[in-house]
């Protein structure tokens, strides 16, 4: 979920258009951490990533990219980063002569995710895009084939995987703890209020709920029960004389049908407000509420609410210093990230064939 104020959007807009430069090939050293530089000083940009590095072992902030340059000097100067450090949307590109940045982290709104992944491996750093990867599949592949041809590594900022509630869930679902798996079930819906602000705009979202909250659900029914669905079936209701939903859907429930016979129940709502996930086995139960918030989550194991657990501990002190140092670690020891740009493909893959399901009324076989 990505802030960003009116004018950062339109600025990164414009820049969409600049030249890109070839990069440097930047070889991390021993001891040496790893430098990010964050693209859009949002709320999530700003107000979440940028914090977690006090929380990382191997990542630093290295950059900002802003279209508002008194926030970025300032944003600089609280972090003591140079002046050289600091870019805006059209001049990007010049980050390939800066070898303190290594890796760029892409916070704009998701139609800009493919436009400047590109221009990142292009200028020769590795990649951090937010969720959803982009807003089409063709994108999404031209992302991944821009970092191949570069040689970087491409990662989307799945934050969950790296969340010790869900890996503990997860841990337990696949160990069989609660039997044969038959059921899985998850809403993911947080109200809407200003029908000004970016994600309701179908230029820049590309899409409504689905494509903000709903990747939530399906991110967890493909994590949890470690399977790939094999059908959708998909239906929408939206209210469009609201005018938050001129342009994007409010509500979409969608079925998966995966190979072992599990179904799987999902719901994003923008007029709603739930965080929630269900795993039936035919022994016992898997719960969490809230299951993939900033916060505050909560996990049960057994046939009700009585037995609560608390989970191992995550991969990093917090869920973003994981994710952060988990793609530093990639590119030090040249490995795929876990979360992939093929795993964002994937995603794209069935969010088209969810939106096609709810717009043709009809079972899509997924490919």
């Amino acid at each position: 979920m990505i802030d960003l104020s009116r004018r950062d959007v339109m600025m990164a807009a414009g820049g969409l258009a600049a030249l890109t430069l070839p990069g440097a090939d930047v070889r991390a050293q021993p001891g040496r951490k790893l430098g990010y530089a964050i693209v859009g000083l949002g709320g999530y940009g700003l107000g979440k990533i940028i914090p977690e590095f006090a929380n990382c072992t191997h990542s630093r902030l290295a950059g900002v990219v802003s279209g508002d340059r008194a926030k970025a000097e300032r944003v600089a100067a609280e972090h003591n980063l140079p002046a050289r450090s600091i870019y805006s949307y059209d001049n990007f590109d010049r980050i390939a002569d800066n070898p303190d940045i290594d890796i760029v982290y892409v916070c704009l709104p998701n139609a800009m995710h493919a436009a400047y992944t590109i221009r990142a491996a292009k200028a020769g750093k590795h990649v951090l895009c937010e969720k959803p990867m982009a807003i089409s599949v063709a994108e999404s592949e031209a992302m991944i084939a821009a970092c191949k041809a570069a040689n970087r590594k491409l990662m989307i900022g799945y934050r969950c995987h790296f969340e010790a509630t869900n890996l503990e869930a997860m841990r337990r679902a696949r160990a069989g703890e609660i039997g044969k798996l038959r059921y899985f079930r998850s809403e993911h819906a947080y109200p809407q209020g200003d029908p000004s602000q970016w994600r309701l705009k179908r230029a820049l979202s590309g899409g409504g709920s689905l494509m903000d909250y709903g990747i939530y659900a399906l991110q967890a029914a493909r994590y949890m029960t470690g399977e790939e669905p094999i059908a959708v079936y998909a239906h929408e209701s939206t209210d469009r004389s609201d005018p938050r939903f001129h342009e994007v859907e409010d509500q979409i429930e969608f079925q998966l049908e995966f190979p072992s016979g599990v179904i799987g129940s999902c719901l994003s709502g923008y007029s709603a407000n739930q965080n929630h996930v269900l795993l039936l086995g035919d022994k016992a139960r898997i719960e969490m509420e809230p299951a993939t918030g900033y916060a505050g989550h909560r996990l049960w194991v057994g046939n009700r609410r009585d037995t609560e657990i608390t989970p191992r501990p995550g991969p990093g002190k917090t869920q973003w210093a994981g994710q952060l140092d988990h793609l530093a670690h990639c590119v030090i020891e040249d490995r795929e990230p876990i979360v992939s740009g093929e795993e964002g493909l994937r995603d794209m893959r069935i969010i088209e064939a969810i939106y096609r399901s709810a717009r043709e009324r009809t079972r899509v076989v997924l490919a």
